[in-house]
């Protein structure tokens, strides 16, 4: 599908420390931008930049400058294609001009001091050499060495001229060896962090119509240090591969999805790359440096949803009091429920109509990347009137007197002879009794899927038995036996289930 509506919050930078013109003030015209026909492809966390330039060789060796490429280009990611030359050499300039930047490079030469007295306004000007710039400016003027203060008073250090390593805005040189002379195209090619972009959506839920509208927006931000004017621009859903600078083992609490995410197998009916969905941002824009850009890609009326309930309970899990359950919100993307598209990852705001009809947030959930046809269920919050108390009721041990054989081994040795043996241990099991609470003080009746984790923990205690449950419940998977509890409008149900396990 194709990107349109438009919004864009423009970053304040440069009105920040620059100030805006006064009443007849002059502004000055903005600095050329040597920028070509720009091509910007934008993943979650970089973008692929492709510039088509028209730039004249000579023949022979020459040194080609490309200004105005990304601050945090990827220098080992260049490349520059075209017809009739190869490259020798490229640099990548990064040193930007600056102040404490031009001190710097000046360390070692000579810079005139010019100085105004406050009482007469008097200028007057002497020579002096940079000594040093490490947190404070050293200087050597004739034969005496002097600190150059941040005092207020009216001090101006004149540079006789700009080091040529240092860059008003960040540039790419590349030697170029051309065997013909005349000007081409040029297609500059490279990656860069610093641009990316996510999705969030935006549904409004109407429980009695039992129906949900939602909408997804692009958020797009530009951190590169450099404004990318007039580009055609496409956004890529999707993980890609990347060789990752550190080590991060993923380690953290992290909460359970609610049961009923099911992946779909409906093509998106959007533009594919690959294993990736595409997303083309229609016409052009400019990407503007400390910028962030809003496009609407999914608007989506009146499809079917409904609410639902989930307790989970851990192994042995006993409470004193009840305990909220999880308010779940279920729909699908599917095309015969009126949305029809792959959804990139993001974070899913829900928000309901209140008396008065006023639109208010209840909860938000994240999304992975969630192909066409899928059905979604998303935890919204805790319920309010919506309880559950689980209850360790019983727990005894069942020995028996017999022995189990749990691991034998033969090994037969080079010179024939063969050793055989096994381990024994004593078979134990444990008859365990839970008691579900659950209590619903809505005006309505409600079902309240009550699972039970905990149940495979190691995989050695796969051997789990319910002889007895008082309603019938499903194994979902060996760790994992969900009930659908039925609780009638200001009321409640008694759950019990025996388990039958080997620890």
């Amino acid at each position: 599908m194709r990107l349109t509506k438009l919004l864009v919050a423009e970053g304040l930078l440069a009105c920040g420390l620059l100030g805006a013109p006064g009443a007849g003030e002059a502004q000055s015209a903005p600095a050329p931008n040597a920028q070509g026909d720009l091509a910007v492809t934008i993943y979650s966390s970089m973008a692929l930049v492709q510039d088509v330039r028209q730039v004249s060789l000579p023949q022979g060796r020459s040194r080609q400058e490309f200004a105005d490429v990304s601050a945090q280009i990827r220098p080992e990611t260049v490349t520059l294609s075209g017809d009739g030359f190869g490259v020798v050499e490229q640099n990548f300039d990064y040193d930007l001009l600056s102040p404490s930047a031009l001190m710097e490079k000046a360390v070692g030469q000579q810079v005139t001091l010019l100085r105004t007295n406050p009482a007469t306004g008097a200028e007057t000007r002497e020579r002096a050499t940079v000594l040093a710039a490490n947190g404070g400016v050293v200087l050597k003027i004739g034969d005496r060495i002097e600190v150059l203060r941040d005092d207020g008073l009216p001090v101006r250090v004149i540079f006789d001229a700009i080091p040529p390593n240092l860059r008003a805005r960040p540039t790419l040189s590349v030697t170029m060896d051309a065997s013909r002379g005349g000007s081409r195209p040029l297609t500059l090619s490279y990656l860069t962090p610093g641009m990316g972009w996510k999705s969030d959506y935006v549904a409004l839920f109407d429980e009695k119509a039992g129906k949900i509208d939602v909408q997804g927006w692009i958020t797009l931000t530009n951190n590169t240090g450099t404004t990318f004017n007039n580009a055609r621009a496409l956004l890529v859903a999707g993980d890609v591969g990347q060789v990752q600078q550190g080590y991060n083992p993923g380690y953290g609490p992290r909460r359970s999805m609610p049961r009923g995410n099911q992946p779909g197998t409906e093509s998106g009916g959007g533009e594919q790359l690959g294993d990736f969905h595409v997303y083309p941002i229609e016409g052009r824009t400019t990407i503007a440096n400390a910028q962030t850009k809003q496009v609407s890609f999914l608007n989506a009326a009146g499809v079917p949803a409904r609410k639902g309930y989930e307790f989970r309970n851990g192994w042995l899990g006993s409470q004193g009091e009840a305990q909220s359950a999880s308010s779940i919100l279920k729909f699908s993307n599917a095309k015969a429920e009126g949305i029809g598209a792959a959804l990139p990852a993001g974070t899913v705001r829900v928000y309901m109509r209140d008396a008065r009809g006023q639109a208010q947030f209840i909860g938000e959930s994240q999304i992975p990347h969630t192909p066409g046809g899928s059905s979604l269920a998303l935890r919204t919050g805790d319920a309010f009137d919506v309880k559950v108390q689980p209850v360790l009721e019983k727990r005894e041990a069942i020995t028996t007197d017999e022995w189990e054989k749990y691991a034998r081994w033969k090994i037969t040795y080079p010179d024939g002879k063969v050793s055989e043996g096994y381990s024994e241990a004593p078979k134990t099991f444990y008859r365990t009794q839970m008691r579900y609470i659950v209590t619903n003080a809505r005006p309505v009746p409600v079902t309240v899927d009550v699972v039970q984790d905990g149940l495979a923990s190691w995989w050695w205690w796969r051997d789990v038995r319910v002889p007895v449950e008082s309603l019938p419940g499903v194994q979902d998977n060996a760790d994992s036996r969900h009930w659908e509890v039925p609780v009638p409008a200001n009321g409640r149900t008694e759950l019990t289930v025996t388990f039958l396990t080997p620890w």
